[in-house]
């Protein structure tokens, strides 16, 4: 493994550190938690800035609007931005690191030169249809109806954990076209405009305290068929594309904000107090914890490196590569709450700052919201069970589940 800058990457490393600090401070601070409508126009603001700079899709091929980067440069870029406190995609997490991979993948010509560039300018928003009541872990169970009338399929259905489905101008849509079909061979990848008469997007409340996540209605949606991605009938392997993206890099900026939110963490222990005359950081235990996340998220970070420059190498990625890496990282990241937690102890009772005087506050709640966000990490892009099953059975060769 690779563990210094070649001088190509340095020179990008530098350039990247120089953009950021000269950029961020016009941007300004990010809106208040839970203000989804500021929040979605300082997402856009920012993502245009990216595009504008030559940094939005910055691991996109160039032929389709992209930078082209190499594998080290997209973490080298990762890196500096969660070290310089950069906003992450929010708001076009799904259109950046899902939908428009997916369509570079598998889309037409013509699909392709309509929606990446307005991905990448950050004009259009995108959410998730996959999920629906009776159908999450095992996905392909999904009833969502798709019936063929002329040009168009006419979509009836529900979804549920539809990701910024309040904000979005477009929908990546499972559903199904073919009922007598097997239930992995009958489903079909739409993209829906959202703005199309029948659906009806209703906010749900997380215990984060925000609406990330929304049901969606839909009722007699009339989608053009030329929006079809992939054959008919031929969605599920189009959506093993996209989980492909959705279980592996889309998790890297995560891991390394939750790298530097272990040092914070470190301060907060030095600085709250566990009793007359004590911090958290005199607790032994407290201390080897808090190394121990630190070890398991360092690990991590080196495995990503490690199997970057295999692949930059031409060795490939590891079978289920993803699948490993999101289940790792989501026991992890419950370790690091369940330790923040007992740092913060009686200090973990509001999702605000720890006002401290003089202006000065301590980020006690950004490590609640971390802790609670944690549990939808272990559920999203398939459940840590299913993670399980893929690398018992397509790493380890076990039977495979009936």
């Amino acid at each position: 493994m690779r563990l210094r800058d070649s001088e190509s990457d340095a020179r990008f490393r530098k350039e990247v550190r120089a953009w950021l600090a000269e950029n961020l401070p016009v941007l300004g601070p990010p809106p208040a938690y839970g203000d989804w409508p500021a929040r979605k126009t300082y997402d856009q603001r920012w993502q245009r800035m990216l595009f504008d700079a030559g940094y939005a899709g910055i691991d996109w091929p160039a032929a389709y609007g992209g930078r082209g980067a190499t594998a080290s440069e997209q973490l080298i870029f990762l890196a500096e931005s969660a070290a310089a406190g950069a906003p992450d995609l929010g708001v076009h997490f799904v259109g950046q690191l899902h939908a428009g991979p997916t369509l570079i993948a598998e889309a037409t010509d013509e699909q392709r030169a309509f929606h990446l560039p307005r991905i990448l300018r950050g004009e259009s928003i995108w959410c998730q249809g996959f999920s629906e009541p009776g159908a999450g872990s095992d996905l392909a169970s999904l009833r969502t109806r798709a019936v063929r009338d002329g040009d168009h399929y006419v979509v009836t259905g529900s979804k549920i954990w539809t990701s910024y489905g309040f904000a979005a101008d477009y929908c990546e849509l499972l559903v199904r076209t073919d009922p007598d079909a097997g239930k992995h061979r009958g489903i079909s990848w739409l993209i829906m405009p959202m703005d199309l008469p029948g659906i009806d997007v209703r906010p749900l409340r997380t215990i984060q305290g925000e609406s990330e996540f929304a049901e969606m209605f839909l009722d007699e949606v009339r989608v053009p068929v030329e929006n079809l991605v992939g054959r008919e009938n031929d969605g599920w392997r189009v959506a093993m594309v996209t989980f492909g993206f959705e279980r592996g890099t889309s998790l890297v900026r995560e891991l390394l904000t939750a790298m530097a939110m272990v040092e914070e963490l470190a301060t907060l222990a030095k600085t709250l107090g566990h009793g007359p005359g004590r911090t958290a950081w005199d607790d032994d235990a407290i201390r080897r914890e808090i190394g121990q996340v630190a070890a398991e998220l360092d690990a991590m970070w080196a495995l990503t490196r490690r199997n970057v420059t295999r692949a930059a190498g031409g060795g490939g990625v590891p079978p289920a590569g993803g699948s490993a890496f999101k289940l790792t990282y989501s026991e992890a990241i419950h370790h690091f709450g369940e330790v923040a937690m007992k740092v913060l102890e009686r200090y973990a009772i509001s999702l605000d700052a720890l006002p401290l005087g003089a202006g000065a506050s301590l980020p006690v709640g950004r490590h609640i919201i971390e802790h609670l966000h944690a549990f939808a990490i272990s559920i999203g892009a398939g459940t840590s069970q299913i993670q399980k099953n893929i690398l018992a059975e397509r790493v380890l060769g076990l039977p495979r589940e009936r």
